[in-house]
């Protein structure tokens, strides 16, 4: 299970060639505050001086410091980690043992320790600035080195509270949040650093470390500088727990004193110090506490960690590589022969475009209805239901229809229901049919302009990389959908104009509703002439041509099949046949009705006077005759059974009409019409040209893809291993 922490290692090699951090690493990140002895307990891990040391701030960028162990015997360096040879000589560290690496000096190799601490400022200060500025971009170091263990640490700038020289007001919330950003990392172990001689109530390592890690399994406690307590004090309490329980313990150490560093005084007899120290003031818990400890104590905590991370991590990468690879697929090959090339994408989104309205695409909307699907939609729900809503008697009054007859008849008074007044009426209500007809084309225009964006967005991708060509395609389209409109619509005008044409009268479901209305006339007649009084005599009749006798009531045989006005047989005509029973003919008639209170008129206000008969307003609203009344009823019932007829036939032949002048005739010319305006030599420079950072994405996106596919590699290789 050693080899685990190297694993990680080879993983943050990998990222780091891509300078990404989307894949959350295990390591060990250092928190405390500032001058508690970060970069002390840091360099003890190392056994070398390599951290910048000083009063005040001095780590100012994170550290991502890389220890790696290497056998004592093996002395050359590999090309990736100990190997690097320049004008034929061997590079060797101190003893030949011990070198550095740091990620932005590429391969170069350290082995004075000295060199490593001034790369270290001198980085820190080109990014940070000279002062006391701080920044959120990582140094990468590695170390090899046989005297130490396989760790991967970050190193924080420490918590401050106020700020000083160039430091801006909010430095302790830049910080703060700095800290945040490492921490929250789930699979990071915290290692909160505090002063033996603070109170560990008031640390605020444990704080911000309980905040994201409130159970404390994966936070590890540092005490240091023991030998800096107040005399008569010890740290036995807190190092036992008994003050603030840590569950991966609390561990306690002693660092060098500035004054040590001053004097050059080596980590190993440092060490050496603190291991005489602690058996002499914390006897019975030396061999759990110091440097030596710690390094082992994280070195298991790690191993473990790792292992427990890696499952979950190796599934982290395999999804980011698919993701990388579809993306890496959408930004498409750099574009060799660009004449073939855009005869592709033209022909591609020529059949992608049909098949969303054919129903056949390869990207199914699931979300809305789209391509031919909303188009039936629009047919025969939305276009159907707006149809079937028109009333056909709708705007038409029985005013209106009486007007109509009357007008229809000029100066005499008619015995029948004149056609005319049919025919005016039946086409006014049809007339309403064109409106939504028009505004079915309208719909079915709109859906293919939105199938346009369906195909940029879903089914052709590449398109996107060439922006000039997208916007030149979608041009052409809409272009060929509005040359299409205004012939659409004039055809839809035309079925309804031929409607309007000629009134067919002899239509056969026409006929078979007349007949079925002739038969309801005829049997209300029969009802009404059983209910008249027996007063009213029987023998006043009409005689026909033949000198046989008609019913008052029934029309002459001659007129079967006209439009009959019953009221012309009625109780009103025998009436008027015969003058002495007070029919309307006459003027005896009139003066009866209007004795009776039912004048048609009113009478004139000033009596003996002469009246002005153009003055007499004519009465909105008044009560209808009984023939006044059937005359209504008969042009009504045919208006409905007719415009039934009518709309029955527009609702059929609309939606044919649009699928062949607009639909199909775009499915059939859109592959030559772009052919025919994109497809020229001179254009294809200019069509082809990729966004500005199209090339950066892709070859990006290509080394995020390859670091992955590295990484999965390396897992699958320890998980052969069966170490986990």
């Amino acid at each position: 299970m050693e080899a685990l922490i190297p694993v990680i290692n080879k993983l943050q090699d990998v990222f780091n060639t891509v300078g990404a951090d989307i894949i959350q690493l295990p390591q060990i990140v250092v928190v405390g505050t500032q001058s508690s002895g970060k970069s002390s307990v840091l360099e003890s891990l190392v056994g070398r001086d390599l951290l910048p040391r000083g009063t005040g701030i001095v780590t100012r960028r994170p550290l991502i410091l890389q220890l790696v162990h290497i056998d004592a015997d093996d002395r050359r360096k590999t090309n990736e980690e100990n190997e690097s040879k320049k004008n034929g000589r061997l590079y060797r560290g101190i003893d030949g043992e011990e070198w550095g690496k740091f990620l932005h000096t590429k391969n170069k190799v350290y082995t004075d320790f000295e060199e490593i601490r001034h790369e270290i400022e001198a980085e820190t200060e080109r990014i940070s600035g000279n002062n006391k500025g701080i920044s959120d971009e990582p140094i990468h170091l590695k170390i090899f080195s046989p005297h130490v263990v396989n760790l991967t640490l970050v190193d924080l700038p420490g918590i401050t509270k106020v700020p000083v020289g160039d430091q801006p007001k909010d430095i302790e919330m830049q910080i703060r949040e700095l800290i945040l950003k490492y921490i929250s990392n789930p699979n990071s172990i915290i290692l909160a650093v505090t002063a033996a001689n603070t109170d560990m109530a008031t640390s605020e390592a444990l704080k911000v470390a309980r905040e994201v890690d409130p159970d404390g399994r994966r936070t590890l406690a540092v005490v240091t500088k023991l030998d800096l307590m107040d005399a008569g004090t010890d740290a036995m309490d807190v190092l036992m727990g008994r003050v603030i329980p840590v569950k991966l313990g609390i561990i306690g150490v002693v660092n060098r004193s500035q004054l040590d560093i001053n004097q050059r005084k080596s980590v190993a007899d440092s060490i050496r110090d603190e291991y005489g120290f602690l058996q002499k003031k914390y006897p019975s818990l030396a061999n759990r506490n110091g440097t030596k400890y710690l390094a082992r104590t994280l070195n298991r905590l790690l191993m473990h960690h790792i292992r427990d991370c890696l499952p979950e991590l190796k599934t982290r990468i395999n999804v980011l590589a698919a993701q990388y690879q579809s993306l890496l697929n959408g930004y498409g090959e750099p574009v060799d022969d660009k004449s073939a090339t855009l005869l592709q994408l033209i022909t591609k989104f020529a059949a992608e475009y049909c098949h969303t309205i054919e129903g056949t695409a390869k990207y199914i909307e699931t979300a809305e209805l789209c391509g031919g699907a909303r188009i039936c939609y629009i047919f025969h729900e939305t276009f159907g239901r707006t149809l079937e809503s028109v009333d056909p008697l709708g705007g038409l009054s029985t005013i209106d229809v009486l007007t109509a007859i009357r007008n229809a008849t000029g100066p005499r008074p008619a015995l029948f229901v004149p056609e005319v007044s049919f025919e005016l009426l039946v086409k006014r209500q049809v007339k309403r049919l064109e409106e939504p007809s028009l505004r079915c084309v309208e719909l079915v225009h709109e859906e293919m302009q939105r199938i346009i964006q369906h195909c940029s967005n879903y089914s052709t991708q590449e398109l996107l990389r060439f922006p000039k060509l997208h916007d030149a395609i979608v041009e052409v389209v809409t272009s060929l959908l509005r040359k299409r409109l205004p012939v659409t619509n004039e055809m839809v005008h035309n079925l309804v104009a031929i409607e309007l044409a000629y009134i067919n009268t002899k239509h056969p479901d026409f006929a078979d509703a007349c007949g079925l209305m002739n038969n309801n006339i005829e049997e209300q007649r029969r009802n009404r002439m059983r209910d008249l009084p027996s007063a009213v005599p029987r023998d006043k009749s009409l005689k026909s041509p033949g000198g046989q006798s008609l019913s008052p009531t029934e029309p002459p045989p001659a007129l079967e099949g006209e439009f009959y006005k019953a009221g012309a047989g009625g109780p009103q005509s025998a009436a008027a046949a015969d003058p002495a029973e007070g029919g309307t003919g006459n003027w005896r008639g009139m003066l009866r009705r209007g004795e009776e209170g039912a004048m048609p008129y009113p009478a004139s206000p000033h009596k003996g006077h002469a009246v002005n008969l153009l003055d007499v307003p004519v009465p909105v609203s008044r009560k209808l005759s009984a023939r006044e009344q059937r005359d209504c009823e008969v042009i009504e019932r045919l208006i409905k059974s007719y415009f039934l007829i009518v709309r029955k036939n527009i609702q059929d032949s609309v939606p044919k009409a649009v699928m062949h002048f607009l639909v199909n005739h775009v499915k059939d010319c859109l592959q030559s019409e772009l052919v025919g305006q994109l497809y020229k030599t001179a254009l294809l420079n200019d069509l082809l040209t990729e966004s500005e950072d199209m090339a950066q994405r892709r070859n990006e996106a290509a080394d995020m893809l390859q670091a992955l596919q590295k990484a999965s590699q390396v897992i699958a290789e320890i998980r052969e291993t069966h170490m986990w």
